[in-house]
């Protein structure tokens, strides 16, 4: 099972919002959100909230991705997040996101006792290419107890 998959099988929006996890990697997820009607604004493209979805299950996927093999001493959790919306988006978006701490550090934290923090940045973007949204999101890993 991919971590699209998996998603898609374990959290609901992603579901509810038809998200297609185009690429998992540890280096970049990308995740696109067709253009539907049920969550469109009140300008006719997509709404705030489901933008935001679709830039934080890109963000989880990235997680997921790079530290899979950690999964079973810790818990992947976000911490806080900002978006800013810069252009009107319409039809399809696509977010990709990267993370901004090489994965290796990020362990190394972990293997030190710590609870480590990481960025993990997004762009969303519509079909022509112009960037209409930015995201961060900052994420732990949570040992287990």
């Amino acid at each position: 099972m991919t971590v699209g998959e998996m998603l898609v099988a374990t959290v609901p929006m992603a579901r509810t919002l038809n998200l297609e996890f185009l690429e998992t990697t540890a280096e970049r997820a990308v995740v696109r959100m067709p253009d539907q009607a049920d969550y469109h604004n009140h300008v006719g493209g997509p709404h705030a909230g489901a933008m935001f979805t679709l830039a934080e299950s890109a963000s989880g996927a990235i997680v997921i991705a790079a530290f899979a093999d950690q999964l079973s001493r810790a818990v992947p959790l976000a911490v806080k997040a900002e978006i800013g919306y810069k252009k009107l988006a319409m039809g399809v978006v696509t977010a990709t996101a990267t993370l901004g701490r090489p994965v290796a550090d990020v362990v190394a934290e972990l293997d030190e006792g710590k609870r480590p923090e990481f960025p993990v940045t997004i762009e969303i973007r519509r079909a022509d290419g112009a960037v209409t949204g930015e995201m961060t999101v900052v994420w732990t890993l949570r040992p287990n107890a």
